[in-house]
């Protein structure tokens, strides 16, 4: 049997979904069930807070930066050994990528729930509202051939609030699963980005999971969330495409620890079957793991770490030392602004020449790219659907050659990141399971140019 869903989505943003998809994640748990946890959406934060509350990995589901064709496969590989999965929605549930010509944006909450064929839970803020709840759930029910299969009624003021809200949604025949009084709001601190990562809240992140997961066993009907859940998704499930093995063994060194946290896991799982051992360091306290060839940098916060990734000199001079030799490296933007010389005045590893600089402007879009040179990782004029968000900027000093061009954008903004060397680095990132020949060639890279060797 395939794993059966329920998706979690709103209005708009601000509604209080995560709060409720991270809660009744952990709710389900409490009560007997393996969860599994999704994301729709590039979101790197909110999985980790799913992973907390059900103990295992969270996952993502975007339309945008994989074809439409993988989500059913993907969804299943992460369902594996679950009874029930929630899926946490982006934005409001109709919001997306506007300009890609689909029926429903592409990337949003409803294609995804469209893809797997599963219900839609809404999260609806009352504040301020009554009787008008009945319109909205009934626009939101009719406007596209979504199941929208129940309604929580989230920041409820008071008892005659409930009673009105009720009647209200049994007006347009949508059953309230849940009722979450004002009072009880949970809320986890923010910052440049939205949430402060689990890895870095720490306990702050488990107990704020333990009070979300209270709140919505408390509050929410689980018998009937668990009733609701369907799929339609027939997919067998993804699997790593297993690559011809390497050469020799190659060990990877993947960045990991509070300030690189932006890594999806079918990244690891890639990287194990095309051949690699690969080994997690902390760069805040760690070096290098003896005979490393290659080194991922993810995306994160380097930027609320400068002071502690620099004071780590030894770990800077290996990844000097290894990118000089022509080592694989491959940094996805906070990861770019690690190799960097500097960032915001700290000194960095100097595999690029350049400095990086926090900016008040926030980037935050996908983009179609096409590789500008041949790298450890592309072929040039290899393409790729990719999504920047940072908060950072970087100039290089040198003229390296570009690791992307992007399409349909102003001249200032057509190229990104460089390549040097066995190094790839981007503000760009990508979705391991959309580029498996990159990560083979990687691999394959390392094992013909890595210091071991």
């Amino acid at each position: 049997m395939v794993t059966p869903a329920v998706v979690i989505a709103a209005p708009s943003s601000g509604s209080g979904k995560t709060t409720v998809a991270t809660g009744l994640i952990g709710a389900l748990r409490r009560a007997g069930h393996v969860v599994a946890p999704f994301k729709v959406g590039p979101d790197f934060i909110d999985p980790g807070y799913h992973g907390l509350a059900a103990g295992r990995p969270g996952r993502n589901l975007d339309p945008v930066l994989v074809p439409e064709s993988l989500i059913g496969p993907l969804y299943r590989h992460g369902c594996a050994g679950a009874d029930i999965a929630v899926v946490e929605g982006v934005m409001g549930l109709f919001d997306g990528r506007i300009d890609a010509g689909h029926g429903l944006a592409a990337g949003s909450t409803a294609h995804v729930a469209a893809l797997l064929g599963a219900p839609v839970i809404l999260v609806v803020d009352a504040t301020g509202q009554g009787h008008s709840v009945a319109a909205l759930l009934h626009g939101f029910s009719t406007f596209a051939p979504v199941r929208v299969a129940g309604v929580v009624l989230n920041r409820v003021g008071s008892p005659r609030h409930e009673q009105v809200l009720r009647q209200a949604c049994g007006q347009v025949g949508t059953p309230v699963l849940g009722v979450i009084p004002r009072a009880r709001e949970v809320t986890v601190p923010s910052r440049h980005l939205g949430l402060v990562t689990a890895v870095e809240h720490g306990r702050l992140a488990r107990d704020a999971v333990e009070a979300m997961t209270e709140l919505i066993f408390s509050h929410v009907d689980l018998a009937a969330v668990v009733a609701t859940a369907a799929t339609g998704v027939t997919d067998l499930p993804w699997q790593p495409p297993v690559a011809e093995p390497p050469r020799r063994p190659v060990m990877v060194a993947m960045a990991t620890g509070p300030a690189f946290t932006f890594c999806y896991p079918e990244h690891t799982e890639m990287l194990s079957a095309a051949g690699a051992d690969v080994v997690a360091f902390d760069p805040l306290t760690e070096k290098l793991p003896a005979g490393t060839d290659a080194v991922v940098l993810p995306g994160g916060f380097p930027e609320q770490f400068t002071a502690e990734l620099s004071g780590n000199d030894a770990l800077r001079q290996q990844i000097r030392a290894l990118a000089g030799a022509g080592g694989a490296v491959q940094a996805e933007c906070g990861g770019l602004t690690y190799l960097v010389s500097e960032l915001d005045g700290y000194p960095m590893c100097g595999v690029l020449a350049g400095s990086a600089r926090f900016t008040e402007r926030l980037t935050l879009r996908y983009h179609d790219a096409a590789a500008v040179a041949d790298s450890s990782m592309y072929r040039v004029g290899d393409q790729v659907v990719g999504h920047e968000f940072h908060h950072t900027a970087v100039k290089f000093a040198e003229a390296y050659p570009p690791a992307w061009r992007y399409a349909g954008r102003d001249v200032a903004a057509l190229r990104d990141g460089a390549v040097h060397r066995g190094v790839h680095a981007s503000y760009l990132h990508v979705h391991p399971a959309a580029v498996p020949d990159a990560v083979a060639r990687f691999i394959a890279h390392a094992a013909a140019e890595g210091p071991s060797r």
